[in-house]
């Protein structure tokens, strides 16, 4: 997905359409994808002297140009429709499975491993398959880590430029999540119908805030003997701790509402979620991201029903453990441009790249972060293309090596910088 930019005067992406060039956001651009979309032509991004065949979305109230599903790889390195071969992360075993996109509608249906609807009296932890041990996991249905994955991803905030430096905050990353969760369809209904993420508290906006999140959570309020719907966030948390009566996670920017969590999900946190937590422990500049279902429960309490942690770095790329932060610090002090490679429902045993490089010559290396022998598990290495260049480091047995050379000519950050993420 091309999330749309804002206030860019650098270049951008260039598209052939009916016969003509149209860079995004120039004059005629709009009403160019916009005749596109009513008569069925499909876009060509100019990347690549051959063009990679797109196609146009319906936005909102406008038009957006997208990738053909599985054609990320297609683009050059440097292009904003860049994406890494899914087989190189968790993407490759949903994809086609757990997510279906149809170019015809631009709607994505997401198959879920988790309900959005709950009895009364029931909590759980997430299932087996997406936070296990195991070495395999099912790819037919997202976990609630592989939607966060997802969307993470959708949102475009897997990709790093130095001119995202001091750009990416809280209010860009809800900003794109809710753009990414537009046009997704899960369990027959909106997926962002569902979605609360929360605003950047202000004291001048309390109330209004308030009655926003109040209206947007009357669909989740539980009714007495009644199946009750469930409702999906995505928020920082700032703590987890006993409260007077059970457990409760405070989130940022909602400091005046906590969400209650039952002792069950409390006492299994710290055993499932162990080498997340204990980064965020060791690390002040780590900020620790939660998915949830939650209901409201008649008491008016936000209730958690289910929940994933995922550790995002100070500029909200995600990381599993602290060598991978190693690497995408090492990644962003070098100003280099990359996208973060993420699991999605894949279990620590299966290898993925941890962040592919979009500004060298030629093919985009891959890197990986060797983690045989730290974790007490082999990994299965993933054999791959013997055309892709791929860099590695085992943290175990020696110092990060060099990174795989710039290319010479790539543009600066000023230069190259599509988007204020």
């Amino acid at each position: 997905m091309e999330i749309p930019a804002q206030g860019i005067t650098a270049p951008a992406a260039v598209y052939e359409i009916a016969g003509r060039r149209f860079e995004i956001g120039s004059r005629g651009f709009a009403d160019a994808i916009a005749d596109a979309h009513a008569a069925h032509q499909r876009p060509r991004c100019l990347c690549l002297a051959e063009g990679v065949e797109m196609y146009v979305a319906r936005l909102g109230e406008g038009f957006i140009v997208k990738r053909m599903p599985d054609t990320g790889s297609h683009h050059a390195p440097d292009c904003p429709s860049y994406e890494p071969p899914a087989e190189f992360s968790g993407l490759g075993q949903v994809l086609g499975s757990a997510i279906t996109e149809d170019p015809a509608t631009g709607e994505t249906t997401l198959k879920l491993d988790f309900p959005l609807t709950k009895m009364p009296g029931r909590s759980q932890m997430p299932p087996a398959g997406g936070d296990s041990d195991s070495v395999t996991s099912d790819g037919a249905k997202l976990s609630l880590r592989g939607l966060l994955h997802y969307l993470w991803d959708q949102a475009e905030l897997t990709r790093w430029h130095p001119g995202f430096a001091g750009k990416r905050t809280w209010s860009t990353v809800r900003k794109h999540l809710l753009l990414a969760a537009e046009d997704k369809v899960a369990r027959g209904g909106s997926l962002r119908s569902r979605l609360y993420i929360p605003e950047v508290f202000s004291v001048e906006q309390r109330d209004a805030i308030n009655a926003r999140r109040i209206s947007l959570w009357s669909q989740a309020v539980a009714v007495p003997g009644k199946q009750q719907q469930l409702m999906l966030t995505i928020a920082e948390i700032k703590e987890i701790v006993p409260a007077r009566y059970g457990f409760k996670a405070a989130l940022k920017h909602v400091p005046d509402q906590a969400f209650a969590l039952d002792e069950q999900i409390y006492r299994r946190l710290a055993r499932r979620f162990e080498r997340e937590l204990a980064l965020w422990g060791a690390a002040e500049d780590i900020h620790m991201v939660m998915i949830a279902t939650f209901n409201v429960a008649t008491a008016g309490i936000p209730t958690i029903v289910e929940l994933s942690l995922m550790p995002a770095t100070q500029h909200w790329l995600p990381v599993e453990d602290g060598y991978e932060k190693q690497l995408v610090d090492r990644l962003v002090v070098d100003g280099r441009s990359f996208v973060k490679g993420l699991r999605y429902n894949m279990g620590a045993g299966s290898e993925i790249a941890s962040a592919t490089l979009t500004d060298c010559e030629g093919s985009a290396p891959l890197l990986f972060v060797d983690h045989s022998g730290i974790y007490g598990s082999k990994q299965q290495i993933h054999a791959g293309d013997p055309s892709v260049p791929v860099w590695r480091w085992n943290p175990s047995s020696e110092a990060m090596p060099s990174l795989p050379p710039r290319h010479p000519h790539h543009p600066t950050a000023v230069e190259s910088a599509v988007d204020l993420r």
